[in-house]
């Protein structure tokens, strides 16, 4: 009966499971290719995308992107500075489709994460780029999550 009930709302509101059959998950596996990294979160960014969409094998998209990060201290103590970092990053994007040459989607996703500084310089500094990889990895998943609603990337 609970089957019955997916395939009416299937049916009904045109709803489509993301790594169904036709969906967009499956859609965008291998298609999009990303700009060249340039710096460490360019790499980590683009390893962590492919890592979700897969790498470019039947490309019809070109993504750019840009990425900024802003650190911003909080949880001073005295004598000792500021504890705890916020990393705020932003990544603008735009998608344009291979075939037509047409921006089907563009914007930009923002997150942030925190690392600590109570400790030595090596884990401080361990800290640091361990809270940037997660960041990059949280925009990644952001944006495919992004990716697979927009209309302009539909696979009918």
């Amino acid at each position: 009966m609970a089957g019955l009930g997916a395939l009416a709302l299937t049916a009904g509101c045109g709803f489509r499971p993301v790594y169904g059959p036709q969906g967009q998950g499956r859609a965008l596996r291998g298609a999009i290719r990303l700009e060249d990294p340039v710096t460490r979160n360019d790499f980590q960014f683009v390893t962590a995308f492919e890592d979700i969409l897969g790498r470019p094998t039947a490309t019809r998209y070109a993504l750019s992107y840009s990425i900024t990060t802003e650190e911003i201290g909080g949880g001073a103590v005295q004598n000792l500075g500021d504890t705890r970092i916020q990393v705020f990053g932003t990544l603008g994007f735009s998608v344009t489709s291979l075939d037509s040459g047409a921006e089907v989607a563009s914007g930009d996703i923002r997150n942030n994460t925190t690392y600590s500084t109570t400790s030595t310089q090596l884990a401080t500094l361990t800290a640091k780029e361990d809270a940037e990889l997660r960041l990059m990895r949280l925009l990644a998943e952001a944006l495919a999550t992004r990716l697979y609603t927009e209309p302009g990337l539909s696979p009918t």
